[in-house]
């Protein structure tokens, strides 16, 4: 990436869209209304915490995993594109995508132990979900040192402000209301549908020239 600000600006804004801090705010509240402060800061930190940490292996081993499973960049940029395009997709409908919601049997569990809620369904596939890790991997494909700085330090900022959201989601949710974080979950949808599709172009043209040159 040539301007290393429109790196770190690009990486954020996808971020920020498909990990979707207001939006998941209700989602948090829904999931922790019968838990004191205490827990529920406990499970906002461990769960964005994991979150990062998750991703984080996989943006600073992404060229190691391409090796062992004999992935090329340009397929996976196509293969991420294609599935950051859907969530976004999915989000301008007004539907939860099934590639980063918390299946039925997920919420069940975490029933079970309150504190489980901070792994499954928040950390995981919620925040950290297959989405999150493609555009994390996308951004941080070349592997070299100012790159995966600038895509950890974007997702180390929206981790930070998902953690402020969740701390303060029942304020949060009572102040904008349910049709506003509507308007700006689809408007996440929208931005994400176009990183997908970028994603997806410089795959493909990444694809031919491989191709043109074999």
């Amino acid at each position: 990436m040539d301007d290393p600000a429109s790196h770190f600006a690009t990486a954020f804004m996808a971020f920020f869209a498909i990990m979707n801090p207001i939006a998941n705010a209700p989602l948090f509240v829904g999931l922790t209304e019968d838990l004191d402060a205490g827990t529920r800061r406990g499970i906002a930190l461990r769960s964005v915490l994991l979150a990062f940490v998750i991703v984080a292996l996989f943006t600073i081993l992404g060229r190691q995993i391409f090796t062992l499973f004999g992935i090329t960049l340009p397929a996976f940029r196509i293969a991420g594109g294609i599935l950051v395009g859907l969530v976004g997709y999915h989000l301008l409908q007004g539907q939860e995508s099934s590639v980063h919601t918390p299946t039925a049997e997920d919420n069940s569990l975490s029933r079970d132990a309150a504190l489980s809620v901070a792994v499954t369904p928040l950390a995981m596939p919620i925040l950290a979900g297959p989405g999150t890790i493609a555009t994390a991997m996308n951004y941080a494909a070349d592997s070299t040192l100012p790159e995966i700085v600038r895509v950890l330090s974007a997702l180390g900022l929206v981790c930070l402000l998902t953690v402020s959201a969740f701390l303060a989601s029942n304020s949060l949710v009572s102040f904008l209301g349910q049709n506003a974080i509507k308007v700006v979950s689809r408007l996440m949808g929208l931005i994400l549908a176009v990183v997908g599709v970028q994603m997806l172009i410089v795959g493909i043209r990444g694809a031919i020239i491989a191709a043109s040159v074999s």
